[in-house]
């Protein structure tokens, strides 16, 4: 089990805040389900990365199920590293330039 917070790739943590800006401009309230959803997703990833199914190129990936979000992270024996705050709807793969090259694919 991983026993510290996750680390997010700086374009992820952009995603979850165009997000959040997103919701925003619609309603505050449905803006502070988006943050609550994500970080106990996140939290939900930590506590058993392995959970959730094989994706791309070693990653995994967490389907949100209130908001068309899913979380594409891989886990390594030091974290679980995430490499997107993807949104369904986005052109699929978009986010594998963030793997390392050896990983891209």
């Amino acid at each position: 089990m991983v026993a510290r917070p996750p680390e997010l790739h700086p374009e992820a943590l952009a995603e979850a805040d165009a997000g959040v800006l997103w919701y925003l401009d619609r309603s505050p309230r449905v803006a502070q389900r988006f943050i609550a959803a994500v970080d106990r997703a996140l939290e939900r990833i930590c506590e058993a990365p392995e959970r959730w199914p094989s994706y791309v190129a070693g990653t995994r990936r967490y389907v949100m199920l209130k908001f068309p979000y899913f979380i594409v992270y891989k886990v390594t024996s030091e974290t679980v590293y995430v490499y997107a705050i993807a949104h369904a709807k986005r052109k699929p793969g978009y986010w594998k330039t963030r793997l390392p090259a050896s990983q891209q694919g």
